[in-house]
């Protein structure tokens, strides 16, 4: 790749549109030399069709479940809940190959991508073939992630996940959980693989499923293992409050209070979900400098609760998005539930706006506070339209029917609360363009690939 230049009308730069700016990528993909107010675009650069925001992190996903989306919105029974959706949704857990998991997974990169996503944080725990025994190369199923994510373009970090026994009162996996098993040294081993791997666009960090699902002894044994690594550290937390209750029948502690006393979290961990915190949990998370993710179309079609959103803020908790399930895949309609839900439950307006810190945007707030905590999430130094970070961009489509006629200053927040058309016209990911005119140039191959994969697994 060599050095060039884009040039656009407008683009979101520390908060805020800034007009006429032209963006250097240097040779690694980075961005360089980032400048405002260049009002005729130089020669020989790349003129974009429309304003520019930076590319997202989607901070929590679980791939192969892609090919359960949709498939689980029929009750047959006296109650259905986060639990029975389980039990149903580990029926393809069982049955995927790492061939169709590498179909399913380039499918949704491709979705992710036109959503807005440029890089994906995979919370992975499908280690082993059907009847539990690893693969020859066991590290497999990391590697038809990894190859999908090449194929479609997209940014990946890639988390092994430590997932042990059943429950807390449960020592060992259900045997519909047996493709999940994986001690401390073998997702060590995992995380080493994929971070010395060379692949390009793809990083590691670690994860443990929950803590209902990990001892603490095992926990603690990762961690060692892990060291001082400055990587990501993702766990679930508090989705449920069968969740909550059960730990503190086994502990005496509720989830993120056990976990903030117990194993110390530091800048490195993401707490996924923490939908049931208390103040006093809220606290000991921004003390402790820790993250949490959040994923808000998933946890409204699970049924999980809505998480105290202000609270949150308030704390200054570093906060990511993620699809999880993924049945959204946009990282805006992601944000426009997360406010939604809050507006519903307090019945109030505009609850993630802070006018007295300067921030009046519900829409520009959550946006940059997921920029922000999802560049944790992956492990990234730096992220967004700055000098040094990697040359993500979405070039916005004006003509799209939220976005029409609607003035500079407020496009961010028609995007959000306006928008249920496809409003990202061109996707790049590390200065390379992945999506034009809206399309990707494999998604016709990728979509057939994955319409034969669900008639096998459906």
């Amino acid at each position: 790749m060599n050095n060039h230049l884009l040039w656009a009308p407008h683009a979101w730069i520390d908060g805020q549109w800034q007009r006429s700016v032209c963006l250097g990528v240097n040779t690694q993909g980075l961005w360089t030399d980032i400048t405002a107010n260049v009002h005729t675009p130089p020669a020989g650069a790349t003129v974009l069709t429309g304003p520019v925001l930076p590319g997202m992190v989607n901070a929590h996903s679980h791939a192969f479940q892609r090919a359960f989306a949709g498939l689980s919105e029929r009750r047959e029974s006296d109650s259905d809940d986060f639990w029975s959706w389980r039990d149903r949704m580990y029926g393809v857990a069982l049955r995927i190959t790492p061939a169709q998991m590498h179909a399913v997974a380039a499918q949704l990169y491709v979705e992710m991508l036109k959503g807005g996503y440029t890089q994906v944080c995979e919370f992975h725990y499908l280690h082993h073939t059907g009847d539990g025994s690893p693969y020859e190369d066991p590290a497999t199923l990391s590697w038809a992630l990894a190859d999908a994510a090449e194929e479609a373009g997209l940014g990946l970090t890639l988390l092994p996940v430590l997932y042990e026994r059943a429950g807390f009162a449960r020592p060992a996996l259900r045997d519909d959980q047996r493709r999940f098993s994986g001690t401390p040294e073998f997702i060590h081993s995992l995380y080493r693989s994929a971070q010395s791997s060379g692949r390009a666009h793809v990083n590691a960090g670690v994860a443990i499923h929950s803590l209902r699902a990990a001892s603490r002894e095992s926990i603690a044994a990762l961690m060692k293992r892990v060291g001082d690594d400055d990587v990501p550290i993702h766990i679930h937390v508090a989705e449920q409050m069968q969740e909550v209750n059960d730990c503190l029948a086994a502990t005496g502690a509720r989830p993120i209070e056990w976990l903030c006393r117990e194993l110390a979290p530091d800048h490195r961990w993401q707490l996924v979900h923490a939908t049931h915190a208390t103040a006093a949990e809220v606290n000991s998370v921004a003390v402790a400098g820790a993250g949490m993710v959040i994923c808000p179309s998933t946890e409204g079609n699970l049924g999980d609760g809505l998480a105290d959103l202000p609270a949150w803020l308030a704390a200054q908790v570093p906060m990511a998005i993620g699809s999880d399930s993924h049945v959204s895949r946009s990282w805006a309609e992601e944000l426009r539930w997360l406010e939604y839900g809050q507006r519903l439950n307090l019945q109030r307006r505009n609850v993630a706006a802070a006018p007295g810190l300067g921030q009046p945007s519900t829409a520009a707030r959550l946006f940059d506070a997921a920029l922000d905590g999802g560049r944790r999430a992956a492990g990234a130094k730096k992220w967004g339209l700055t000098n040094g970070a990697r040359a993500d961009a979405l070039v916005l489509e004006t003509q799209s029917p939220g976005l029409l006629g609607m003035p500079p200053t407020h496009l961010l927040d028609a995007l959000v609360f306006a928008t249920n058309a496809p409003a990202v016209r061109e996707v790049y990911v590390a200065g390379k363009q992945v999506v034009a005119d809206g399309r990707h140039p494999q998604e016709d191959v990728f979509a057939a690939r994955f319409a034969g994969v669900m008639r096998e697994l459906w």
